[in-house]
């Protein structure tokens, strides 16, 4: 989803939720949108899955699009590769509320 399309979306409905992800042994976070049909998708620029090196950069282009909160989503490897469902919902085991 490209970053106007976030905006647009977000104005238009609010039963969503926005994952920033942080991958274990990367530098690297990705944005995704998550509405709570269980689809996911990644923000993206021209096509290309958007990466951020720092959370300030989140930040803006999140407020650019009206975002003001998220969750910080760390994905660990391990679980990938031993076949472990990621447990997201666990409101204290694998996510922070992001408010900016």
């Amino acid at each position: 989803m490209e970053l106007k399309e976030l905006a647009h979306y977000q104005r238009h409905h609010e039963n969503f939720e926005i994952r920033v992800i942080a991958h274990a042994g990367s530098r690297y976070y990705q944005v995704m949108l998550e509405p709570h049909d269980g689809t996911t998708q990644a923000l993206t620029r021209r096509g290309k899955p958007m990466l951020f090196r720092a959370l300030d950069d989140v930040y803006g282009e999140l407020k650019q699009a009206g975002i003001h909160r998220a969750y910080l989503v760390q994905q660990v490897a391990n679980d990938e590769i031993v076949g472990h469902e990621p447990h997201y919902h666990d409101p204290l085991l694998s996510r922070m509320p992001l408010v900016f």
